[in-house]
């Protein structure tokens, strides 16, 4: 069974990531935008771990998913929460936001499902059209500098009350020339006295510095402003080269 399809679990072991996204559009809400409420869009939102924060903290929040499973669970949390956004399935690809908005936001990697050059840019593409002039994309992934080892491995785990959920992310089977590699996550969930176990194969596309310094040249509806890393620091913008391998990217609609 896909990962994806228990969102409660997936995005219980993501969500100390959380407090820094929505601290980071907070950063940015109080530095560009003056008047409130703002308008939020999240493609690829998952179980609403981000949606639900920022939908908490005030903001007017539209996300979407390929996952019905994600969806329904987003909308029973919303209504558990006394919370209201705008969710549904659709696709990241091509979805577009009436009325536009004024920050979007897509983090941990989802932009690289996207497989192919032509849907990264398509995307872009769509993001651009879902924003007001002078709106942001935040869009956050790993970058693969030249000299990186094609395989990695990560384990971490979370909990929350009696449920803790075990990760092991490994990269392997990266290929620089179809710039395609494969994640494979193991998800290991311990409630009481009960395991389950789950894994999944995701093929993701590979960036380098040089590499997604032209994907962004081919919509120019969209200007780099700054890059940032996973510490999301909105004071502390850093050069985007070889030596960067956390990338959080602020783009600009023009």
């Amino acid at each position: 069974m896909d990962c994806y399809e228990y969102p409660q679990y997936w995005d219980l072991a993501f969500r100390d990531s959380t407090r820094e996204e929505a601290d980071f559009v907070d950063a940015l809400a109080e530095k560009y935008f003056p008047q409130r409420p703002l308008k939020i869009y999240e493609p690829g939102c998952g179980g609403g771990r981000l949606v639900v924060e920022l939908s908490r903290r005030g903001y007017d929040v539209t996300g979407i998913d390929l996952s019905q499973s994600s969806i329904k669970y987003l909308k029973r949390r919303l209504r558990r929460n006394g919370l209201q956004a705008d969710v549904r399935v659709a696709n990241m690809i091509d979805f577009r936001c009436e009325p536009p908005v004024d920050i979007a936001i897509n983090t941990v990697n989802t932009f690289r499902h996207l497989t192919t050059e032509a849907d990264a840019a398509r995307h872009l593409e769509s993001v651009a059209g879902s924003l007001k002039r002078g709106g942001f994309y935040v869009i956050g992934f790993h970058l693969l500098p030249p000299d990186a080892a094609l395989e990695d491995q990560e384990v971490w785990e979370a909990r929350h009350g009696k449920i803790s959920v075990h990760m092991t992310l490994d990269a392997f089977g990266a290929s620089r020339k179809t710039r395609l590699e494969t994640l494979r996550f193991k998800m290991q969930v311990r409630g009481g006295k009960s395991v389950k176990e789950f894994t999944t194969d995701y093929s993701m596309r590979i960036y380098t510095a040089k590499q997604v310094k032209s994907l962004f040249a081919k919509v120019p509806a969209l200007e780099l402003i700054d890059v940032f890393d996973f510490y999301y620091d909105l004071e502390d913008p850093l050069l985007l080269d070889n030596q960067l391998g956390d990338a959080v990217f602020l783009l600009r609609k023009q």
